[in-house]
């Protein structure tokens, strides 16, 4: 306590002022690069001057930057430093780390027997003051420590004790027995266990509490060693003995805690002292806090104005930097007068120059004699012609400005024109001797000396002399033996028919050739020309013109509409084919040639212009190609079937004719090569014609040429097919008899009724064969319509609709000859049912004389002819027609089929047994017509069934008929007008009442 106190100046360093060395070197950069730059004007060097005053700028820029940073980085404590003591910690460390070692001093170290219990092992500078504290608390084998500590707040104690203070607490328990062995038991305190609310009076009263019982269980087992009686531990820590125990406890036990209240009145001595100097210490902290705030505010006033003068010092330099700017922009608009003054000077020394040169060529027309040296030296020919060129073109603009009024003005337009005159002569003159020049280095492949004349003659018309000159002197294009060699690799040998295959082949060579040759001459143009691509222009159209050219005129020979070639020499097809082999490769050839490389040339537009004569009548060619193959088709056919008459020549008429109509009739084949024709024909529409509008309007001109051959072909195929069904009527009209005839006559007939049926039954297969075949072509030419053509319209408004209205149209005429052939066949059929019906039905069938015999039920034979020649017909029908088609046509035949049993039957008379017969017979007409699928036929032949029933019922229960069909009635009169009875049994009179009535 009695040690020296620190003073303020112990606690607290040296206050020192912390200063940038780089400011002030900065500023002396600064001032030596401003004096050197001013230094540089005064002597006239503006360039090094104005190099010197960017830089002083760029480094009095860094000097203010540093100054500025300095002052904000300390501008709350200008004495910042690193060794700057940290105030957050106590300011008398030393003597409060004194104090705090003689606390720790007085902690508990008990000893017994050699046993101690080190609760707090300090370190080793401590072990000397341990001694004192060990004279100071002792005690006896059977007494227990107990201390007190004050309350400390954890900071405050960690303050006093430092950060590398290690608190470990060790408690070693005593023997409890002879047979327990010693354990420690550690208790590490770390610093979270000084947070919050600690206190050190509640761990030490928590360690005594645990540690008492087990002294005292010690004691007990000491004292019963020593022969005395057990003692009893309560729960306050006390011991209750027994008589005997007690009495000898009070006379050798001493307390327990001898030493408190000396403890106890040392710890309270040292909180005083704690507290008397923690309030020292705060005072001084005030008086430290009371400095630090005068010096603070010292502070901000010398920053203040600190700050104040780097202001004016940056005004300082705004003005010199506006002057040295000011001086700059001077110097730099001194520069640039200069700059253009000599330009000047340079441009008069040049135009003096010329204005020499213009008087030399000004001096006599023709004479070329007396020119400068430099007009006639072959070293400086570029220099020469660059002259001529600038000389002719001032003098043409002189002629063209001036003005014939002035005599002064006249006389200067004569003479200029005598100096144009003697330089466009000088400039043919130089032109032609470097032509000839480079001439002599193209053969010699000598690419140097040709780049050097192209350069030079490029200042002459831009060149295009020499560019003409080069392509014109290409062997492609002057070699006679190269146009012929085009001519035989494409055509052949003259005399021989080329063929579209073999051409294009000979052009795909030939167009090779032609781009390897065209890619060689453009590596040498890009090494000789300054302009490749305008060469390469020159070069492509070129060989498109005149080479190419020349080829298509003699390849393609446009043919007459009027008389077109015959077939026999390939017709107009051959052409057609042919032009489309050669737009097709040329336009490769294009595409080649534009890979190579042409300039600005439209290579494309320029092939098409080849092709524009052939173009422009190319859909009429087209259509009549169609035609021409079309009639010729037609023509191979009608041979056809001509050799097949001449070889019929002895066959029979019907014979014949039927064997003729079999050749004759509708091929599917054929139709099938007029949609290639016209597919091949779309295809070179869609080659030609690179417009939507264009190609939907020849693709639609061509289309409508196949559906007029089809309509035609199949039109004529079904005509020549109604033809023979109209033949075969007209046989059977023929051999129609009277009612009187001799049984030769009526047998002679007979057999030509037969070959008439024969007849009529071949042309109805032959017409169904027919209608098969047209609906097989029509479902092509629709086919064909919605995979090619149909695409190829829509891009065009109303170009689809209007071709499907075409369809419509052409297949009319072809439904209206296939409908009256269908008429014809039904009539056929039912001719034939009523022949075999006439011939075949005998009035017995239905009036049996053995009437009272068992009934026939089987059906009649004219019955049985009738259903057979229909099923073997009518098979034909099934197989050629579909959908409503077929639906139609069998529904119209069952209707005639009924109207004529009706009629046919009108002409017998029934009893009973042949109303029997007669109802076998509709059973047998009603099973077949059912295989038609029209119900309206099926209703019918069951209404013919109830209307047999009249001729099998008695008279009395005719009436009982009628009562759920009344549609039948008027039928039923006429039939029951067919009985057998009818007049016998007065059916008329019974009858006349019941259709009064009913009606």
């Amino acid at each position: 306590m009695g040690a020296r106190e620190p003073s303020l100046e112990e606690l607290l360093e040296e206050k020192k002022r912390v200063r940038n060395p780089l400011v002030p070197v900065g500023a002396l950069i600064t001032a030596g690069v401003l004096t050197a730059g001013l230094i540089s004007f005064r002597r006239g060097n503006s360039q090094l001057g104005q190099m010197l005053m960017r830089a002083r700028v760029v480094v009095q820029g860094a000097t203010v930057a540093l100054m500025v940073g300095t002052a904000c980085y300390y501008g709350e404590n200008p004495w910042k430093s690193s060794e700057t003591p940290h105030f957050s910690q106590n300011p008398s460390s030393g003597h409060l780390r004194r104090r705090a070692e003689a606390i720790s001093n007085q902690v508990v170290k008990l000893k017994d027997e050699g046993n101690t219990f080190p609760l707090f092992d300090l370190k080793k500078r401590k072990e000397k003051k341990e001694e004192n504290l060990g004279q100071v608390l002792t005690q006896s084998q059977t007494s227990a420590a107990g201390f007190w500590v004050p309350s400390l707040h954890p900071r405050y104690l960690l303050s006093i004790l430092g950060p590398d203070l290690d608190i470990s607490l060790w408690i070693k328990m005593p023997e409890r027995s002879k047979s327990s062995s010693v354990s420690n038991l550690p208790l590490i305190l770390d610093i979270d266990d000084f947070k919050g609310d600690f206190s050190f009076d509640a761990l030490f009263g928590n360690l005594v509490n645990e540690l008492l019982p087990s002294f005292q269980e010690e004691e007990a087992d000491s004292a019963g060693e020593h022969g005395l009686g057990g003692s009893e531990v309560l729960q306050n820590g006390q011991v209750r003995a027994s008589s005997d125990a007690a009495k000898f406890a009070q006379g050798l036990s001493t307390p327990l805690f001898p030493e408190v209240d000396s403890l106890l009145s040392l710890f309270k001595d040292s909180c005083k002292e704690l507290i008397d100097l923690r309030n020292q210490i705060d005072g001084r902290l005030y008086n430290l806090k009371q400095e630090v705030s005068t010096q603070d505010a010292k502070h901000r006033k010398t920053l203040t104005e600190l700050e104040k003068g780097v202001d004016g010092l940056f005004d300082s330099f705004a003005r010199l930097d506006s002057r040295i700017s000011s001086v700059g922009q001077t110097a730099a608009k001194i520069g640039d007068h200069l700059q253009s003054a000599d330009a000047q000077r340079e441009t008069a020394g040049q135009t003096i120059e010329l204005v020499k040169y213009l008087m030399e060529f000004n001096s006599s027309p023709g004479d070329l004699m007396e020119l400068s040296p430099l007009f006639s030296d072959d070293s400086r020919v570029a220099e020469a012609a660059s002259i001529a060129q600038k000389l002719r073109s001032f003098a043409e603009e002189d002629i063209a400005r001036a003005v014939p009024s002035v005599v002064g003005s006249a006389t200067a337009s004569r003479g200029l024109e005598v100096a144009v005159a003697n330089l466009q002569e000088y400039c043919n003159e130089l032109e032609n001797r470097l032509l000839a020049r480079f001439d002599a280095a193209s053969q010699r492949r000598e690419l140097s000396t040709m780049s050097e004349c192209a350069k030079i003659l490029s200042q002459f018309n831009r060149g295009s002399s020499a560019m003409q000159h080069y392509v014109a002197t290409r062997p492609m294009f002057i070699d006679v033996e190269v146009m012929n060699s085009d001519t035989r690799s494409v055509l052949g040998d003259q005399g021989s028919q080329a063929s579209p295959s073999n051409v294009a082949r000979g052009l795909s060579s030939l167009y090779k050739e032609i781009t390897d040759t065209v890619r060689k001459e453009a590596a040498t143009i890009l090494a000789v020309f300054p302009s490749p691509n305008d060469v390469m222009s020159i070069l492509v159209q070129r060989v498109l013109e005149q080479r190419v050219t020349a080829l298509l005129d003699k390849l393609l020979v446009k043919p007459s509409l009027v008389n077109p070639p015959p077939m026999e020499e390939g017709g107009l097809l051959l052409y057609l084919r042919m032009l489309a082999v050669a737009y097709e490769k040329t336009q490769e050839l294009a595409r080649e040639l534009r890979a190579v490389g042409c300039g600005d040339l439209d290579v494309e537009g320029l092939t098409e212009s080849l092709f524009s004569s052939h173009m422009d009548e190319y859909p009429e060619h087209e259509q009549a190609s169609l035609r021409q193959l079309y009639q010729a088709k037609l023509e191979e056919l009608r041979s056809e079937n001509q050799n097949v008459s001449d070889s019929t020549g002895t066959i029979g008429r019907s014979k014949g004719a039927s064997v003729a109509s079999s050749h004759q009739q509708i091929s599917v084949a054929v139709v099938t090569e007029f949609v290639r024709w016209n597919e091949e024909a779309l295809t070179r529409c869609t080659l030609f014609s690179s417009q939507p509008a264009t190609l939907a309007a020849n693709v639609k001109a061509v289309f409508t040429c196949l559906l007029d051959q089809v309509s035609q072909y199949i039109t004529d195929g079904l005509e020549r097919a109604r033809d023979s069904l109209t033949e075969a009527a007209t046989m059977r009209e023929r051999f129609v008899l009277g009612t009187s005839v001799s049984r030769r006559v009526a047998a002679a007939a007979a057999s030509a009724a037969e070959a008439a049926a024969a007849a009529g039954e071949s042309s109805f297969r032959s017409f169904m064969v027919a209608v098969q075949r047209c609906g097989s072509s029509v479902a092509i030419v629709q086919q064909y319509f919605a995979n090619s053509i149909s695409r190829l319209l829509l891009p065009v408004d109303g170009a689809h609709a209007a071709s499907c209205e075409e369809m419509a149209t052409a297949m009319s005429s072809a439904e209206g000859a296939a409908h009256k052939g269908l008429q014809q066949c039904i009539e056929t059929v039912m001719a034939e049912v009523e022949r075999l019906l006439s011939a075949e039905q005998k009035a017995t069938d239905f009036r049996s004389t053995d009437d009272g015999m068992a009934p026939d039920h089987r059906p009649t034979n004219a019955c049985t002819r009738v259903v057979a020649y229909l099923s073997r017909v009518l098979e034909a029908a099934f197989t050629a027609l579909e959908g409503l088609n077929k639906q139609a046509f069998l529904t119209e035949l069952g209707n005639r089929l009924y109207k004529g049993l009706l009629n046919h039957w009108q002409k017998f008379t029934f009893n009973p047994s042949g109303g029997l017969r007669l109802k076998r017979d509709i059973t047998e007409y009603g099973e077949f017509v059912r295989s038609f699928n029209a119900p309206s036929v099926d209703e019918k032949f069951e209404l013919l069934g109830i209307l047999a029933n009249v001729f099998i019922v008695a008279p009395e229960s005719l009436s009982s008929l009628f009562e759920g069909t009344p549609s039948i009635r008027k039928d039923a009169q006429r039939f029951i007008q067919l009985r057998d009875d009818y007049k016998s049994a007065k059916l008329a009179s019974r009858l006349s009442s019941l259709w009064s009535s009913s009606s």
